[in-house]
This record gives C-alpha cells, structure tokens and sequence, in this order.
C-alpha cells in the first residue's frame, strides 16, 4: 500500500464468542501479521478464557488459563464476552468482579503479549471486528479500550461484512475483478455474502448481498456441492473466501472441484482480523480509497450545508454516509446571513438529487445582518436520522449570546 504517513501500529482484533484472533499492520509491510499461538504453525484462535490462581492474584489467558484450570492451579472463567455484556458479578476464588473488569484483565493479558510482535511501538488505532454491532457493544468496548489507556478515537468497532469488504479490496484486483463471495461455517450455521462492486460510480459502490442457512449432518460434501450451484448460478464470481471452524478436516471433495472452477479460492481463520487491520488503516486516512460500502451500521445520507466562503458558494459537508452512526460527528460555525433559517441538504449516496429542508430559527433576537454566528452540530441517531443542534454564539461584543439553542431531526425514509 502507498503513501504511508503514520508508524504506529493499526492493531486488528477478531473478537468472536469463545475465541479471538489478533494481527497487526504498520507502514513498510505488504500485509498485515497474525499471531499464532504455535510457532510456526497457522494457529490463531486464542481462546477467550481467564483463570486467577487460586490464593493470589494472578491471571492467565487463553490456552494458558485452560491448562492451568485442568491441573487445578487455577479457577477457570469463560463467556468473558457474554459476562461483560450482561454486567453479571462473577465469584472468581471467593472473590466478586465485574464482567467488564474481567474483559479488561483479558484484553490487557492480550496486548502485553502482543507488544512483542511489534517491539512495543505506540498504537495507531485499535480495532475491533465482531459478528455484529449494537450501541451497547461499542460503549463497552470504549469502557475497556479507555481503561486500557486507548482514547475513543483510537478505537475503532467494525462488524464482520465491512471487514470482509476491506480485506478483499486490499488483495490482488484479479480476486475482485468480478464479484466475490465468502462463506463462513461456524457450528451449525453456514453464513454467505456476495460483494457486489458498481463500477460506474464515484467512489465505487460496495453492495453486500447476505444469508444464512443450517448447515450439518453427514453429507456436508454434497450439500455444499449444491449450495455453491445455486449461489453461482447467473453469477460471475472471481474469488471466493472460506472461514470458520467448520471448514476443518479433509471433508471438501465434490465441493472443491465446484469451487475452484474458474475462480481463486483462500480459506483461513484470520480474514476478519486482517481486513481490521485494514480498516484501521484507510479509516485513518493513510490513503485514498475510491470505494464506499453502505451496510447495516453505515449511514444512508450526506448531510451538508450551503455557505458562502470567500465569495464563493460552496458545500460543508456535516455527516457523511458510509461512515458508522454511532461514531460519526459533525461540527462548524457559519455567520447568519439574511433570515433567520438556513438549508440543509440531505443526499442519499447513490443519488445526484438533494431533498432541501429549510430550518427556522425561532425567536432568535433581530440584529443587523451578518452579526449572528451559530454553531451547528451533527450527531446521527439511526443510520437514516441526524439530530442538528444549533447554538446562538452571537457576535463577540458586538452581539452577545442568547444561549437559545434550537434542534431538529432530520432523514431519509
């Protein structure tokens, strides 16, 4: 990747149910690192496990803590995850925590460790891939990464699509010369997404097309077999991705052949963590990125005022769609100029058509023109619905501040 400006580290973290997988990516590297639990070996599943020596205060994590527990030198505590989010107290040898403190033990457990594969340089951006994404989650993992010493706008929360979308962006174009598909078969569920890319727009549109089925039983061979003849029928696919512990073992014989017609196949455990990496990285601004991915978190709508700067007319840009609601803020300050109202455009990405709402300032004192400054703030609600928050600073000593403040949600349907 070109033009790399920072060198810190972009630190990818797959947090799952009863595992993680961890990797890295830094300036002057090819591809982001995994870390594997043997050396040598693609093992990167660390399991999501915390034990506390019985007596005295210390911890083990992971496949450590497991085999601690089995020899009876240490009480065993799993679901981390589950407890955190429940905010359960747990009895942990005859002494109660926290769920929240107990993922902040592990996650710090899993850090210090990680500090050796990138000789201890300061972090970038932290960020977190899970299987989905709900406001609870992201301000529990803003609770721990803060404990952690990480600031907000280090820390990043993704879901597995966007990762998936990234990652596969980042690799050969002959992999995403046409569409792409990935599979992940985790128990007993057998999850498909086909990335989509519009080529005629700017930036390129990413549309991810999803499902689920059950998926066991004994004749895994054949009705794979099957599921990829249905999924590719009509479809033109270059690559396809392949995850998830069921994908284990030698079973894939029918399967492959279909697989593998015509197309680049990869199978791997660390495709989330990776395209975290990723993630970190073009969010941060490090390089331009002609695509935008609209999914589940995104939002659907550019919200942007109208201004006259330096006698030319021309757009601020408030809140952009693509971004994930719950992170993304917006801010500026504008001088009144005229009635008191202004216009807010409200653009859905795939449309050149604006909708124009006219907000009214109600009450706000009359003085001479050009003596009202306002500041305009942005904080999306939903991924289709902003609140505007607008104060009256007024005009320095000339014109004091009312204090009024006035709101308005604003959207798309």
């Amino acid at each position: 990747m070109e033009n790399k400006k920072q060198s810190g580290i972009y630190l990818g973290i797959d947090l799952c149910k009863d595992h993680v997988v961890l990797s890295y990516y830094s300036r002057n590297m090819t591809e982001p690192v995994t870390f594997s639990t043997v050396m040598g070996e693609d093992n990167y599943c660390i399991p999501l496990s915390l034990a506390k020596r019985h007596g005295v205060g210390q911890w083990f994590f992971g496949a450590d803590a497991r085999k601690k527990a089995a020899n009876h030198e240490a009480e065993l505590v799993e679901n981390l995850w589950e407890k955190a989010l429940g905010e359960n107290k747990i009895l942990v040898d005859q002494q109660m925590y926290q769920g929240e403190e107990l993922l902040f033990i592990y996650l710090n457990r899993l850090l210090v460790m990680a500090q050796q594969m990138y000789a201890n340089r300061p972090i970038a951006k932290l960020i977190v891939a899970l299987p989905d994404v709900t406001l609870q989650e992201v301000e529990l993992l803003t609770s721990v990464a803060n404990r952690l010493g990480i600031p907000s706008k280090n820390l990043i929360v993704v879901d597995h699509r966007e990762t998936f979308y990234y990652y596969v962006l980042n690799q050969d174009s002959r992999v995403f010369l046409h569409d792409v598909m990935l599979y992940d078969y985790t128990g007993t569920k057998l999850y498909h997404c086909l990335m989509k890319r519009n080529t005629h727009t700017t930036p390129q549109l990413i549309q991810l097309e999803e499902g689920v089925r059950a998926f066991e039983g004994e004749k895994l061979d054949y009705d794979f077999d099957q599921f990829l003849q249905k999924d590719f029928e009509g479809q033109t696919i270059s690559g396809v991705y392949l995850t998830g512990d069921g994908f284990d073992g030698d079973w894939m014989k029918h399967s492959l052949a279909t697989l593998c017609r015509g197309r680049k196949v990869f199978l791997g455990k660390n495709l989330y963590s990776k395209g975290a990496c990723y993630a970190g990285y073009i969010k941060d601004g490090n390089e331009k990125w002609p695509y935008t991915y609209i999914g589940d978190n995104e939002l659907k709508l550019n919200v942007s005022l109208k201004v006259l700067s330096s006698s030319h007319m021309e757009f601020v840009n408030l809140i952009s769609a693509g971004e994930s609601w719950y992170e993304e803020k917006g801010e500026c300050e504008v001088i009144l100029d005229g009635s008191p109202e202004f216009e807010c455009w409200i653009q859905r990405p795939e449309s050149r058509r604006a909708t124009v709402e006219v907000l009214e300032l109600n009450d706000l004192p009359k003085r001479e023109n050009r003596l009202t400054r306002l500041r305009i703030s942005a904080t999306p609600l939903s991924d289709k619905e902003v609140k505007l928050v607008i104060r009256d600073l007024g005009f320095g000593e000339l014109a004091k501040s009312t204090g009024k403040i006035w709101e308005h949600t604003i959207g798309i349907a």
